[in-house]
Order: C-alpha cells, then structure tokens, then sequence
C-alpha cells in the first residue's frame, strides 16, 4: 500500500513535466522549497554535477528580482585587531579561509575601528559602508557573495 502512495505523486509529476510549474507539493517531494528557491540557483548545480535537476529546479524556482540585489566590484573588510575579543565571530571569519573565497575582498586592520565593510565600484570609490558587529561569521560569509561580484582567481592575498 505504501508503495502505491509514492508511485502516485512520482507519476502526477512526469505528466506535470509538460505543463512547466510544480505545485509547492510536487516541488516538495523533489526536495525544493519552492517559496525560496531563485532560478539562479539552478545554475549553480552544474557545479555540483547535478544538471539532471536543474529541469525540475527550473518548474520550482521564483525568479530572481535582480534589481533589488546591488552587486559590488570590491569590499574592504576593516577592524582593529585589538577588539577581536569583542567580535570572536568576525575574528573567526578573518582568521579562517572564507576570506580566501573572495579575491576582491581586502582586510585592513585600523587601530580602534569596530568593525565594518566598505563596498566599493571598480574604481575603488566607497558606494556604501556596513557596521557588522552583530554579524555572524556565516552572515559575513552569505552577504560576500551575494553582493560581492564573481571573480575567478588562482591565488591572491587578501592582506592590506
């Protein structure tokens, strides 16, 4: 009987494959929250050698709304070094190799400075400046890249 209950929603999504959307169950049952899945998401699991899913990513995802996410050329991660007993979690991020993940990122230590991220265009013009000491070392990770632009670089020192 259990066997019949899974075939069920198995074949309601093939013959849906034609119609383009997954219902939130449909997309459930694939293992997709469709109320936060973007579509550029999707693109990401080729990364991962998961191309035979991207189909159905795209039948579940939102579109992206990429007018509201501003991305940024560089970022300038400052703090004291002297206050890293006060932010244990940006003195994790700095110390681990996150970091390393972004070559436009620069860390500059700055004698009494709490700490923050000064995000800039291609020309090193501060746009907009971000206290982060409530922040978390994931929460640092996750806003680097969403709004810090792609680069593609063998090795470079993060280091100012």
């Amino acid at each position: 009987m259990q066997k019949k209950l899974l075939i069920i929603p198995l074949l309601m999504l093939l013959g849906n494959g034609c119609n383009g959307d997954y219902t939130t169950n449909e997309c459930s049952l694939l293992g997709f929250n469709k109320a936060n899945l973007l579509c550029s998401s999707c693109d990401q699991l080729k990364k991962f050698q998961l191309t035979s899913l991207r189909e159905h990513c795209i039948n579940c995802c939102q579109i992206d709304e990429e007018k509201s996410i501003k991305v940024y050329a560089k970022a300038r991660l400052e703090v004291c070094t002297c206050k890293f007993g006060a932010y244990p979690q940006i003195q994790a991020f700095i110390k681990s190799d996150r970091p390393n993940k972004y070559p436009n990122l620069t860390i500059r230590y700055v004698r009494g400075l709490d700490p923050l991220i000064k995000l800039m265009d291609s020309n090193g013009n501060v746009q907009e400046v971000l206290a982060i000491e409530r922040w978390d070392t994931d929460t640092v990770d996750e806003f680097l890249s969403t709004h810090l632009e792609r680069i593609e670089d063998d090795y470079r020192s993060n280091l100012v």
